[in-house]
């Protein structure tokens, strides 16, 4: 079998270990960048940049690529604020006090508190039993990698807070989403997330004492983190995404959310030395158990068709892609967002 022959047959599953690959680096990157710029300045700027990326995208791609409804601005503007701005503001700012891997721990439970709010918010969402214990587990493993002890507090404690509280923001905002109807094409709707997010944060960076852009102390350590982040993990992370998104399905797609602080965890500790403690790997699977326990009712049969397909021996590309595409049913809300 020819080299061509094989990528074909494994793109999904390389683009899956690209993203991972992208996004799990991007958290040393805020990390790298956060020794010079302020972390909501930082975020703002990352946004400018990847918002305007891919807004350019959007105008070649899409049939569309701005809004024009009032139910399409509400979604950006719901989205922008929640998914983007509160997200990312409070992200940057615990990353302060965490390693790396610990950050994207804290941030893998975020597809599992989504469904969590989706019952409280939505009537039609249930997470019976199963997810119950999952969504509690998911808990018990963020107090896990919290290690919560006296001296603790104003340290690790207070950042896994803030990224907890990170992950529920993003969590609530794309339920807010789901609910709203919408045609803006995707690339379109996460741009213009990208740029309300920025905006905010942009109003926001001052009024925390954070210095203006021209006050800031450059560095090209602080300018390589910034364009990894906006070009690399953010504008070619999200093409990635939707491209995976389309083949693969939201499902599967959310299991990145869990490779990436793998990735994360070793990149800190090559790059930038950081340990990764017992503490933290058990507090990653009991969220990760929690994961599967919650997702278990949808998870359950895709594992049983990829078994029955890998058993008639079928290509990679028959595997993963699902009956009736993979945005059947789904609304633009739901695909609209994706974690870091």
């Amino acid at each position: 079998m020819t080299p061509l022959r094989i990528l074909s047959e494994n793109r999904n599953g390389a683009l899956f270990l690209a993203l991972a690959l992208v996004w799990g680096t991007s958290f040393i990157a805020i990390k790298s960048g956060l020794d010079v710029l302020p972390p909501v300045l930082f975020a703002a700027l990352r946004y400018d940049i990847a918002g305007l990326l891919l807004l350019g995208y959007a105008a070649v791609a899409s049939e569309r690529w701005r809004p024009e409804t009032g139910s399409e601005w509400r979604l950006v503007a719901v989205g922008g604020t929640l998914i983007i701005g509160v997200h990312f503001a409070l992200l940057f700012t615990g990353q302060q006090y965490v390693t790396s891997g610990t950050a994207a721990i804290v941030l893998s439970t975020a597809p599992m508190l989504t469904p969590v709010f989706a019952w409280l918010l939505l009537s039609d969402e249930r997470i019976g039993r199963a997810g119950t214990v999952g969504a509690l587990l998911g808990l018990v493993g963020v107090a896990i990698v919290a290690d919560p002890d006296p001296g603790a507090i104003g340290d690790q404690l207070h950042g896994v807070g803030l990224l907890f509280l990170s992950a529920a923001s993003f969590a609530f905002g794309a339920v807010l989403v789901k609910r709203m109807r919408a045609a803006l094409p995707l690339a379109a709707t996460q741009a213009w997330m990208m740029l309300v997010g920025a905006a905010m944060l942009h109003g926001l960076s001052p009024l925390l004492g954070e210095p203006s852009v021209g006050r800031v102390g450059w560095t090209p350590e602080a300018a390589a983190a910034l364009a990894y982040l906006a070009v690399v993990a953010g504008a070619v992370g999200f093409l990635i995404y939707f491209d995976l998104l389309d083949r693969v399905g939201a499902i599967e797609i959310s299991l990145v959310n869990y490779a990436v602080p793998v990735v994360a965890a070793l990149a800190g500790w090559a790059a930038l030395g950081e340990r990764i403690t017992a503490t933290t790997a058990v507090g990653f699977l009991v969220i990760f158990a929690g994961f599967g326990l919650l997702k278990w009712d949808a998870l359950f049969p895709r594992i049983v068709r990829l078994q029955a397909r890998a058993g008639r021996g079928a290509s990679a590309e028959n595997v993963y892609v699902l009956e009736g595409g993979a945005f059947s049913g789904s609304s633009a809300g739901e695909r609209a967002y994706a974690d870091d």
